[in-house]
């Protein structure tokens, strides 16, 4: 018998992910940045998220202990209305766009997924909640064009949508060359109507 040999763990992470004409119109303000930054490392636009808990590297085996939890919860809330908003950088390294709208929903929710994840008995890191979608990082020579992008996109102000699903995430990061991917291992729709 030839097994394929599966990795023992994987990195985990709980994410809403913008609708595809929100990530289109944060795409078109980006165009100018792309071509003036071709250094920055871009990420891809079908993995921009919002990190709700980030698990980190967990066993194979833990993962579906989260599945029914977190599936209850999703069914339990309503779609939050969210909008993207502006940008800025963390430490010159990493770029972003900030999230408007319902923060309040957005906290209670997080704070919600993270007692799921608690209860599960699932170490993580808890760290405070901010808000915003990562959309690359500068190569360690080149701060300078994070920090530009940054500027270029402060005044940028989305349309608003609905976050309609919650997403058990896993990233493919250490796992070789290239940029990091991600997959959902599941997603469960939000309960509540609009």
């Amino acid at each position: 018998m030839n097994e394929q040999i599966q990795p023992s763990t994987v990195r985990v992470f709980i994410a809403l992910a913008p609708p595809d004409e929100a990530k289109e119109e944060l795409e078109r303000r980006l165009r100018p940045s792309y071509e003036a930054y071709p250094r920055m490392r871009w990420n891809r636009i079908e993995d921009w998220h919002i990190t709700l808990a980030f698990l980190g590297e967990l066993p194979v085996a833990t993962v579906p202990l989260l599945q029914p939890p977190l599936a209850e919860l999703a069914a339990r809330r309503r779609p939050l209305r969210l909008a993207l908003r502006g940008g800025g950088h963390f430490d010159e390294r990493v770029l972003w766009s900030g999230i408007g709208g319902d923060l309040d929903g957005l906290h209670e929710l997080t704070a919600e997924v993270r007692r799921v994840v608690k209860e599960c008995g699932v170490p993580f890191e808890d760290r405070p909640l901010r808000p915003h979608l990562t959309l690359a990082r500068s190569r360690r020579d080149d701060p300078s064009s994070v920090v530009k992008a940054a500027r270029e996109l402060a005044a940028f102000s989305g349309g608003g949508w609905h976050a309609e699903r919650l997403h058990l995430c896993a990233s493919n990061i250490g796992r070789g060359p290239g940029p990091i991917h991600y997959r959902d291992i599941e997603a469960w729709g939000f309960g509540g109507g609009h």
